[in-house]
C-alpha cells in the first residue's frame, strides 16, 4: 500500500511527501484507557503524548471530550447532526480536504476518528498505517508543542447506515442476511477472560474477529489476502450486511476499516456495543467460541 488508495489506509512514505501540502490535514487522536477500580478502565487524554512529540503540522483532537456526546449515559457516544458538524469544523476538519488520522498507541483511536468522519460523509480520510510508532521507528521528523488548524463552518452528509443501535443488533440475531462481529479478544468473546463488561460472553449469534488479529508483527494492517481469509472464515464477506461491535464502539472500527478495504458494501458499527448491551439482562448473550 504505497500511497493514498481511498480504502482507509495511507503509508508513512506518502505522508512524509505531503507534509507541506495545504490540502492535507493531520490529526493525532490518541486516548489511553488506564486500569481502574471500579473498572474496567479510566479514560485519559493523549494530549500529553501529543505535546511531547507528534508528526510535524499535526493537530490534536480529543475524542472523549470534543467528539463525544457529554450528555449521553455511555462514554464515547457519537455526536450527531449540527453538534457533530460544529465540533468537526472547530477542529479544522473540512470535507474538501484530505485528512490523515493517527494514534501514538493502538490504532483503534485513529480508526474511530476515521469512522466518525467517513460516517459524516467525508470522502477523503485515511488512517496512517503503523501510526506514530512506525513514523518514529523510521526516523522521520517529529515536533513538540501544539498546533491547530483554522476553524471552518462546514456541512456534513451523514450516513445513518454506518451506525447500528441495539434494536438493529437484536433484529440481526437469526437474520441470515446480517453477520454480527465482535472485535474484542477471543477470551472476552468466549467468556473465559477475567475482563468483561458486566456479563461474560458475547451477543448471541455473533462471531469473533479480534482487532489485534488484523495487525502484523510490525503493527501494520495485514495484507488484504490475510484479512479476507479472516473475515471469510466467520462468514462476514458472504453476508450482505455486517454489524461490528466491541466494548464501546472503538476497537470495532478497526474491523470496520478492514471490511471497507475488502470492499464490503454495508458495514455498521454498534456505537453502544457491550457497554450498552450488558446493562439490559433481557438482551441475549452466550459464552463459548
Amino acid at each position: 500500500m504505497a500511497g493514498w488508495d481511498g480504502c482507509g489506509l495511507v503509508s508513512t512514505g506518502w505522508l512524509a511527501e505531503h507534509l507541506e501540502d495545504p490540502g492535507v490535514r493531520i490529526f493525532d487522536a490518541t486516548v489511553h484507557l488506564r486500569p481502574a477500580q471500579p473498572g474496567p478502565y479510566r479514560v485519559e487524554s493523549g494530549r500529553a503524548d501529543y505535546e511531547a512529540g507528534h508528526i510535524p503540522g499535526a493537530a490534536f483532537v480529543d475524542l472523549a471530550r470534543d467528539l463525544s456526546d457529554a450528555s449521553a449515559a455511555l462514554g464515547f457516544t457519537r455526536l450527531k447532526g449540527e453538534a457533530l458538524a460544529a465540533a468537526l469544523g472547530a477542529a479544522g476538519m473540512d470535507p474538501a480536504l484530505r485528512i490523515v488520522c493517527y494514534s501514538t498507541s493502538t490504532p483503534m483511536w485513529a480508526t474511530r476518528l476515521w469512522w466518525i468522519l467517513r460516517a459524516a460523509g467525508f470522502p477523503n480520510v485515511a488512517v496512517l498505517d503503523g501510526g506514530f510508532a512506525r513514523w518514529s521507528a523510521e526516523g522521520r521528523a517529529v515536533e513538540t508543542g501544539s498546533r491547530s488548524y483554522p476553524p471552518a463552518s462546514i456541512q456534513i452528509n451523514e450516513r445513518p447506515d454506518a451506525w447500528a443501535d441495539r434494536e438493529d443488533v437484536l433484529a440481526a440475531i437469526g437474520d441470515g442476511a446480517v453477520c454480527t462481529l465482535n472485535a474484542l479478544p477471543a477470551g472476552v468473546h468466549s467468556g473465559e477472560a477475567e475482563v468483561n463488561y458486566g456479563r461474560k460472553g458475547h451477543i448471541k449469534g455473533s462471531r469473533n474477529v479480534p482487532y489485534a488479529a488484523l495487525l502484523d508483527a510490525d503493527g501494520l494492517y495485514r495484507s488484504d489476502a490475510d484479512l479476507r481469509a479472516l473475515f471469510e472464515g466467520v462468514g462476514a464477506l458472504q453476508r450482505p450486511r455486517v454489524i461490528v461491535y466491541c466494548g464501546g464502539g472503538i476497537s470495532a472500527t478497526m474491523d470496520a476499516l478492514a471490511l471497507v478495504r475488502l470492499g464490503h458494501p454495508s458495514v455498521a458499527v454498534y456505537d453502544g456495543s457491550m457497554s450498552e448491551w450488558t446493562r439490559d439482562p433481557d438482551l441475549p448473550m452466550e459464552t463459548g467460541a
